[in-house]
C-alpha cells in the first residue's frame, strides 16, 4: 500500500509531492496556506478552524478532473486513518477529541470524533488539550484530505503502488513507481499554485549503495542534477581534483541515528553465538547499565562516520543525543544544553559531554574501562562467563554498511579489549536483514544485539523524539526486544517505568512552554544516561555536487513537505554550485530564517479568536 499515505509501509516523499493539506512549509520552515487559506485557533487553544481557497481540484493520474476539494474531504481522510489503523494514528490519536475512543471501538459513530466540515470551505478540529505544536501535524501524512467517492470505487484497491490508485490536487503527478528502481513525476498544469512549482519533470533513480562510484559517474554524464559523494570511494581523489571547489556538505537534518540495544532477544536465527551461556551471559550484560555505558563510551563515531563522509566531513553529521540540539529553545538555551545540565546530575561520567551536534564528545575509552570494570564485577557475581558476543546484522552489498560495522567492531574492541567483548559481524543479504531488523512482524523476531535505526519528528515538541521510548506505547521499544504491555519486568529492570513517569510529567505541562522543555530535557538525561540508543549521526551533512539553486525548496524539520525530496519551490541552475557560492547562500539563509522564525512566532498572536 505505498501511495494510502494512512498506510504504514506509506511513501511519505511521494505523498508530499502529489496531494497538498491544509498548511505547508516556505524555505525558512515557517507554516503558510496551503489548501487552507487562513487559519484561527480559539483562545483556549482546543478549536482549530481553519478556510479553505475555493476551486482547487481532485485530479486522476491522468490529469482528468474529478472533482473539488472540500472540507468532507479531510473528515473524509481522518476516518479513513481510523478505520484503517494508520501507523501515524498515534501522532492525532490522543490529540482529537473523540478520536482514541473511536479507534478503540468504545463508540462507532465517527461523528463523535472532533472534525467537522462546517461547511463546503471549513474545516474545524477540537482538541482534548491545548498543543502549542498543533499546526506542526496538520503537515503529516495522516491529516491529509481523502475524496470519499473516491475512496469507496476504488476499495481495496486505494493506496496501491500504482499511480492510478489515488488522487491528486498537489504539484505533480507520480507517473511512474518501481520498487528499488525508478520514481517519476510529472508537473500538474492545473495546480493552484503552479507559478512556485520551477521544474517540470523530475525522475528519483534508486541507489542500493553497491556502486559509490556510479552517482558522481551519472552526474559528470549530465544525467543527475545532484549526486552524492563518498569520500572512502576509491575515485573520491580524483572527484576532489575534478570538482574541489564545488563539493559542498548539506545542513545537518532533524532525523537522529541511534544504535538500539535488544535487552530482550529471544530470536537466535541468525548469531554467532555457539551455546546457551554465550546467549544468556549476553542478555545479562546488555540489561545492565554500566555495560551499555561502556559500549557507548567505547564507540568512536568519527572513525564511524568517516566511513561515510570521509576524515574531513565526519564530524558534520555526528549527533550526541536522541533529540537534536537546536530543536527547540528556552531563553537563550538550546534543548541540548538544558539536557547537558539534567545529565551531570547522573554523574561524573557525563562530566565534558555535550550534547551538540558536530562533534564525538561521548567517545572515551578511559570511561569506557572504567564503566566496564563496573559493568564485570556486577555481571561476574551473577555468574556471566566473557568474553560478551554481540550479534550485529549488516547488509553484505552495501559497503559503506559493511566499513562502518567493522569500524564499530575495531574501536569497542580495541578499548574493551577481545577478552571481554567481541563484536561479531553478521553479513547477509538485504532481505534477510530487513526480515530481522526494520521488518521484523513482533519485538520477539528481533535478531540482533545491536542495530542501527532512525526516528525523526512527526511535530514540533520534544515529545515527538521521546515518547518512542514510553514504557506503553513507544514506537522504539521493539527495537529493545519490548513487546508493549507483556514484558513489565525488563522494562523495570532497564528503568523504562521511571521514564515514563517523567515523560507523564513533561506533558502535563501545555501552558509554558519553557517549563515544558525543561521537564522533556530531564527525560533527554535519562535516555542519554541508560544508552538504550547510543547516538550515532544524524540525516543531512552529506558531501554532494548539485545544480540546485542552493535553499530555494521548502524546509521543515517535520512533516512532508519540508522532506529533501520534495520538489515544490526547487530551482535548477546550468553551472554546478561552488562551495564558495553555497556557504554564503546558507549564511544568507540562516540569518533570514532567524528573522522569518521570528516574525512567525509573533504573527501566531494574530490567530486567536
Amino acid at each position: 500500500r505505498a501511495l494510502d499515505c494512512f498506510s504504514k509501509s506509506s511513501t511519505s516523499d511521494v505523498i508530499g509531492n502529489v496531494v497538498d493539506g491544509l498548511l505547508e512549509n516556505d524555505k525558512y520552515g515557517d507554516l503558510i496556506p496551503s489548501l487552507a487559506e487562513d487559519w484561527s485557533v480559539s483562545k483556549d487553544g482546543l478549536t482549530y478552524t481553519y478556510k479553505l481557497r475555493k476551486g482547487v481540484k481532485w485530479y486522476t493520474s491522468e490529469g482528468e478532473e474529478y472533482a473539488e476539494v472540500k472540507a468532507q474531504d479531510f473528515v473524509t481522510g481522518l476516518k479513513h486513518a481510523a478505520d484503517g489503523k494508520s501507523d501515524g494514528l498515534s501522532l492525532v490519536e490522543k490529540s482529537i477529541k473523540g478520536l482514541e475512543a473511536y479507534v478503540s471501538g468504545e463508540t462507532n459513530d465517527f461523528s463523535t470524533v472532533g472534525v467537522k466540515a462546517l461547511d463546503d470551505y471549513t474545516v474545524e478540529y477540537t482538541l482534548n488539550q491545548p498543543e502549542s505544536f498543533w499546526n506542526s501535524k496538520v503537515t503529516t501524512a495522516t491529516m491529509l484530505p481523502v475524496n470519499e467517492e473516491f475512496l469507496n470505487a476504488t476499495g481495496k484497491d486505494y493506496g496501491a503502488p500504482t499511480p492510478s490508485s489515488i488522487l491528486y490536487n498537489g504539484p505533480y503527478f507520480l507517473k511512474s513507481l518501481i520498487s528499488k528502481s525508478v520514481i517519476e513525476y510529472e508537473k500538474n498544469p492545473n495546480y493552484w499554485d503552479k507559478e512556485n512549482v520551477k521544474i517540470d519533470n523530475v525522475k528519483l533513480t534508486f541507489y542500493d549503495g553497491s556502486d559509490q562510484e556510479s552517482l558522481i559517474r551519472s552526474f559528470t554524464q549530465g544525467a543527475y542534477t545532484t549526486a552524492r559523494l563518498f569520500p572512502a570511494s576509491s575515485n573520491f581523489e580524483s572527484t576532489k581534483k575534478e570538482y574541489g571547489d564545488k563539493i559542498v556538505y548539506s545542513p545537518q537534518e532533524a532525523t537522529s541515528y541511534y544504535l538500539t540495544v535488544n535487552v530482550n532477544r529471544q530470536s537466535y536465527n541468525k548469531t554467532a553465538k555457539t551455546d546457551e551461556s554465550q546467549k544468556t551471559s549476553t542478555k545479562e550484560a546488555l540489561l545492565n547499565k554500566n555495560f551499555r555505558q561502556a559500549l557507548n563510551f567505547a564507540f568512536n563515531r568519527h572513525a564511524y562516520t568517516a566511513q561515510l563522509n570521509g576524515e574531513e566531513g565526519a564530524d558534520k553529521i555526528i549527533r550526541n543525543s536522541l533529540v537534536p540540539d537546536n530543536y527547540v529553545q528556552v531563553a537563550g538555551k538550546t534543548f541540548g544544553q538544558l539536557a547537558q545540565d539534567e545529565l551531570l546530575k547522573y554523574g561524573e561520567q557525563w562530566k565534558d559531554v555535550t550534547l551538540t551536534d558536530g562533534k564525538d564528545t561521548i567517545y572515551n575509552p578511559t570511561k569506557a574501562k572504567s564503566a566496564f570494570e563496573k559493568a564485570k564485577s556486577e555481571l561476574q557475581a551473577k555468574g556471566v562467563s566473557f568474553p560478551i558476543h554481540l550479534d550485529v546484522p549488516v547488509e553484505q552489498t552495501d559497503v559503506v554498511a559493511v566499513q562502518q560495522t567493522n569500524s564499530l567492531k575495531q574501536s569497542i574492541e580495541e578499548t574493551l579489549g577481545t577478552e571481554n567483548v567481541i563484536i561479531d559481524v553478521l553479513q547477509m543479504t538485504d532481505n534477510e536483514k530487513e526480515s530481522i531488523t526494520s521488518q521484523a512482524k513482533v519485538p520477539t523476531q528481533k535478531d540482533y544485539d545491536l542495530n542501527g535505526t532512525g526516528w525523526g519528528p512527526d511535530y514540533q515538541d520534544p515529545a515527538t523524539y521521546l515518547n518512542i521510548l514510553d514504557a506503553k506505547k513507544g514506537s522504539a521499544l521493539k527495537h529493545l526486544g519490548i513487546t508493549k504491555g507483556k514484558d513489565p519486568e525488563v522494562v523495570a529492570k532497564v528503568g523504562l517505568d521511571e521514564y515514563k513517569n517523567l515523560l507523564d510529567d513533561a506533558a502535563s505541562e501545555t501552558s509554558n512552554l519553557d517549563k515544558r522543555y525543561e521537564k522533556y530535557a530531564k527525560a533527554q538525561a535519562w535516555v542519554t544516561d541508560s544508552s538504550l540508543l547510543i547516538p550515532v549521526a544524524s540525516s543531512g551533512g552529506s558531501p554532494m555536487v548539485s545544480r540546485t539553486v542552493p535553499f530555494t525548496k521548502a524546509y521543515s524539520q517535520v512533516g512532508i513537505k519540508g522532506d529533501p525530496f520534495i520538489f515544490k519551490g526547487m530551482e535548477l541552475q546550468n553551472d554546478i554550485v561552488t562551495t564558495k557560492e553555497y556557504e554564503a547562500a546558507f549564511k544568507k539563509w540562516q540569518k533570514e530564517k532567524l528573522e522569518s522564525n521570528a516574525q512567525y512566532q509573533k504573527d501566531l498572536e494574530k490567530h486567536v479568536k
